[in-house]
């Protein structure tokens, strides 16, 4: 797995980042084992941003001029 955007990792071991051929994926960052992977439909060229809301985390990335909100497993 490769990668073009940004990397972001938290603090339980996750990894998130993304390609110019849309995919946006999770790894466990002590394994890099394949936790999650979707496609976006455009490239993603920005790195991930973590923020928290309401008591939840969450992931936001860009990709071909949209914004995508991803929660996080509590």
């Amino acid at each position: 797995m490769y990668t073009e955007s940004g990397i972001l990792t938290t603090a339980a071991d996750l990894l998130f980042s993304g390609g110019r051929e849309g995919h946006f994926f999770a790894l466990d960052a002590r394994t890099g084992e394949l936790l999650w992977k979707t496609n976006l439909g455009g490239t993603v060229a920005s790195g991930p941003m973590t923020y928290a809301a309401a008591g939840h985390q969450y992931v936001a990335v860009s990709a071909d001029n949209a914004l995508y909100v991803f929660g996080l497993p509590d």
